[in-house]
């Protein structure tokens, strides 16, 4: 499994905001896909450096658990984009 984090802070784990203002941390099932969604942040002028971090899944998803936080799995058929206001 696959988190974005803040470059060099591995505990500064990315998330979105959904409708409801709740924090969903994406969790990706391929690289590939992890590093796309990286890309597109970084489009952003006033995103963050953020890095790609392989993590294991039972680790990531009981942490998320643990601390009552959303996350949402990004298999290999989904396809998201950043919200265009991800850093207003």
């Amino acid at each position: 499994m696959y988190i974005i984090t803040l470059k060099d802070l591995p505990s500064g784990v990315f998330s979105i905001f959904d409708d409801d203002k709740d924090r969903i941390i994406p969790l990706f099932e391929q690289q590939d896909d992890a590093t796309r969604y990286l890309l597109q942040l970084e489009q952003s002028d006033s995103s963050p450096e953020l890095e790609v971090l392989g993590i294991d899944p039972e680790i990531i998803v009981n942490a998320c658990r643990t601390h009552g936080q959303k996350y949402s799995i990004i298999s290999s058929d989904d396809f998201i984009i950043p919200p265009d206001d991800l850093y207003d």
